[in-house]
């Protein structure tokens, strides 16, 4: 999340990132800041709880002073359900705001409210987009997109973190939108809908490292994304609207997933391939992934 109203990040350093959410401070793990040195090491005492562990293990939290269950933090017209979790997440990945305002320029590029055209249709044919939405937590992209007015399949393997996901869509005014929750593993889902002959308009993308499946189906990257990519393009005739990766995999930079992508959906699009980030308070740019937008060039 880019600066908004209810998210700050106010420091980062030795392996730490120190944020606010709404009106409290949050003291986290983060690998992208281990050979970083602290800009404003008195600001760290204002942090309100802190997670003892490292990024993605199970730890335990410090409150250094009560926080609630639960609490709602805002970007734009959406909201979010925030709580800490074992593993020291927060259900929001701040970086990912620019992909949800992307998403919303195409509503106002016409690009959503008009659909795709695929051969010679008329204009007066053109259909809302049918987009999926693959590894999709807790439903940042999915509200993005369905505020914008799309149809979206939301799909995650866990079906406690797609629970939260339809609670973040009630919280945005979103309950009645058209999406459509899932919890299953995402290659199986989408062998199925090409055997279906379901097609897609567009498809987005949030894969893990490692992960496991909603019956334990393990997922690497390394070795499951190039084929899930031949399976979306199956899914999308090869000529998707658009297609959204993000990615915090090591080894796998802006430019290895614009040329995975390229492959399959070709270049006849505008294509941006670039690193993800988070500026502080001090103006420092904290490293958070990278992210490949292909969107279909229309004549």
């Amino acid at each position: 999340m880019s600066r908004c109203d209810d998210y700050q990040l106010l420091d980062f350093g030795d392996g730490r990132r120190l944020e606010r959410f709404a009106r409290f401070v949050l003291d986290r793990p983060c690998p992208a800041a281990e050979r970083v040195k602290r800009a404003d090491p008195v600001a760290w005492r204002s942090a309100d709880a802190r997670f003892n562990g490292r990024d993605a293990e199970k730890g335990d939290w410090t409150d250094c002073r009560e926080l609630p269950e639960r609490w709602t933090v805002a970007f734009d017209r959406l909201r979010f359900e925030l709580k800490r979790t074992d593993f020291g997440h927060l259900g929001i990945f701040p970086e990912q705001a620019e992909n949800w305002r992307w998403i919303s320029s195409l509503a106002a590029a016409g690009t959503a409210a008009c659909g795709v055209v695929k051969g010679d249709v008329p204009s007066a044919a053109k259909r809302v987009l049918k987009v999926l939405n693959l590894f999709a937590y807790t439903g940042g992209s999915t509200l993005a997109a369905a505020a914008a007015g799309m149809e979206v399949v939301h799909l995650d393997a866990a079906k406690n973190v797609v629970a939260w996901a339809r609670r973040n869509a009630e919280l945005s005014g979103l309950a009645d939108a058209s999406i459509r929750w899932i919890a299953d593993d995402a290659v199986k889902f989408v062998k199925r809908e090409i055997k279906r002959g379901c097609s897609y308009d567009a498809v987005i993308l949030d894969p893990p490292s490692y992960g496991h499946g909603s019956r334990g189906e393990v997922w690497r990257l390394a070795k499951d994304l190039p084929p899930l990519f031949d399976l979306c393009g199956e899914l999308t005739d090869g000529r998707p609207a658009f297609v959204l990766l993000t990615s915090h995999t090591p080894g796998y930079d802006a430019e290895t997933l614009r040329s995975m992508m390229v492959d399959v959906f070709g270049n006849d699009a505008q294509i941006t391939a670039k690193p993800l980030g988070i500026t502080d308070d001090n103006g420092r740019r904290l490293s958070a992934g990278v992210v490949v937008r292909w969107q279909h060039n229309q004549s």
